[in-house]
């Protein structure tokens, strides 16, 4: 069974949705027979990198609350993510542009390896407080997973790995997301948002259930099978 997920490596809503699910499928019996398929999305794809001010900041300028406002309506965020086993560095967060690291998340699919290059993003984001736009970062975190330096430049001016970026970005809008993180299970159930855990367990259980289940026959007539019996 296949869980398609939609994801910005700069949303601290998907670091958290990441964390819940995988508790979730860590947990799940069958879950040697679930593909994760992590697709790139992008919450504000005019959004300039601005090393000059840190997560709180932005936000307070595009969303016109004071500093002290910003940083208050982040409590509860910041427990969230504690709870999930995220310890958010905000003050530190280099406000960064993430298309070229969503390249490197389609660079990740063709050795297997995209949910480890979403968590050492994630990390780098909003942990280490790296800018996830500068070429010498995304070097360095693509070395971890056996990428060359000069296999990560290369990608990050790669026509096709940004053909693959927009085409995860199209397919989103033409399936009505516009929010994540975005979790679809077997292309029959969604979880938008970062859920608990147990909820993507029980839908886990359901899609899982459903996925091997026969077609239910509504007439029959006449027909062959595959032994060539009635023909």
């Amino acid at each position: 069974m296949k869980v398609d997920i939609w994801s910005d490596t700069r949303c601290p809503f998907c670091f958290i949705g990441k964390k819940n699910f995988e508790k979730a499928l860590q947990n799940f019996a069958q879950n040697d027979k679930i593909e994760v398929n992590w697709h790139s999305f992008q919450l504000d794809p005019k959004m300039k990198t601005d090393l000059s001010r840190n997560h709180y900041e932005y936000l307070s300028d595009i969303k016109g609350h004071s500093l002290q406002e910003t940083i208050k309506m982040h409590e509860n965020l910041i427990q969230i993510g504690k709870n999930a086993g995220i310890d958010f560095n905000f003050d530190e967060v280099k406000v960064s542009n993430s298309f070229k690291s969503q390249m490197l998340v389609q660079l990740a699919k063709e050795k297997g390896k995209t949910n480890e290059m979403e968590e050492l993003l994630f990390e780098a984001y909003f942990i280490l407080g790296q800018n996830i736009d500068d070429v010498e970062v995304l070097s360095e975190i693509g070395e971890k997973l056996g990428f060359t330096k000069n296999e990560i430049k290369n990608a990050v001016q790669s026509p096709e790995l940004t053909e693959l970026v927009n085409n995860d970005i199209e397919e989103a809008a033409s399936l009505g997301i516009n929010s994540v993180p975005f979790f679809v299970f077997d292309r029959k159930y969604a979880i938008s948002g970062a859920q608990p855990t147990h909820l993507f367990s029980e839908v886990l259980e359901k899609s899982f259930s459903e996925s091997d289940s026969k077609i239910n026959i509504i007439s029959e007539g006449d027909s062959c099978d595959v032994g060539g019996n009635n023909c």
